[in-house]
C-alpha cells in the first residue's frame, strides 16, 4: 500500500495541458524574436498569457469544460506556488507573493479580454507592450506578439474543445510572428 504513493502515476490531461500550455509559453522564438524579456517576470508574463488564452476559449462551455478550466486554473497557482518556493521564497511569503501573482494575472485577464474583444489592433499592442514587455516600448516586438496572440485566440476558437479537453491545445506557428513582419 504505502509503495503504491511511489508509483509513476500517469498524468491527468489538464496536467498534460499545461505542460502544453508552459511548453508553448517556453518557445525560444518569444525571448529571442519578440523580445520577451527571459526572466522570471518574463516567463511568468507568458505562461499567464498563453493559460488565459485557453481559460478565455473554455469561458462559457458547460459541464467538463468549465470544470476543466476551473482545475487548469487551480494547477497554475499550484505551479506558481512551488516554483517560488524552488526559488527560495520563505514559507510565509509565499502566500502574499500568490496573492500578488493573482491579482496581476486576474488584471491580465481583463485586459486581454478586452483587447481582444476590441476591434482595435492598438489596444492590444498596447497590453503586450504594458505588460509583457514591461513597458521597456518595444512596438515592433509588441505588434508581432500582438499579432500571435490574436492568432492564438482565433486558432483556440476554431479548434473543438474536445482538444483541449484531450490536453490538446492548438496553437499557431509563433516563428511566423516577426518584429520584421509585425505590421500584419
Amino acid at each position: 500500500m504505502v509503495f503504491g504513493l511511489f508509483r509513476r502515476r500517469t498524468p491527468d490531461l489538464v496536467t498534460v495541458a499545461y505542460s502544453a500550455i508552459v511548453a508553448q509559453a517556453r518557445q525560444p522564438h518569444f525571448y529571442a524574436e519578440l523580445a520577451v524579456p527571459d526572466t522570471l517576470d518574463g516567463r511568468f508574463e507568458m505562461v499567464s498569457l498563453h493559460t488565459i488564452l485557453v481559460l478565455n476559449r473554455l469561458r462559457g462551455e458547460k459541464d467538463k469544460a468549465g470544470e476543466f478550466g476551473q482545475q487548469l486554473f487551480d494547477l497554475f497557482f499550484l505551479d506558481m506556488d512551488g516554483s517560488l518556493r524552488e526559488l527560495g521564497v520563505g514559507d510565509v511569503s509565499v502566500p502574499k507573493k500568490v496573492k500578488k501573482m493573482a491579482e496581476a494575472f486576474y488584471g491580465r485577464a481583463a485586459a486581454l479580454g478586452a483587447a481582444l474583444a476590441s476591434d482595435s489592433r492598438a489596444e492590444l499592442i498596447e497590453m503586450i507592450d504594458r505588460n509583457v514587455h514591461a513597458g521597456a516600448s518595444a512596438p515592433a516586438a509588441s505588434a508581432a506578439l500582438a499579432a500571435y496572440v490574436r492568432a492564438s485566440a482565433e486558432t483556440l476558437a476554431a479548434a473543438p474543445v474536445s482538444e483541449i479537453l484531450a490536453g490538446r491545445p492548438s496553437w499557431p506557428d509563433q516563428t511566423q510572428f516577426t518584429v520584421s513582419g509585425a505590421n500584419r
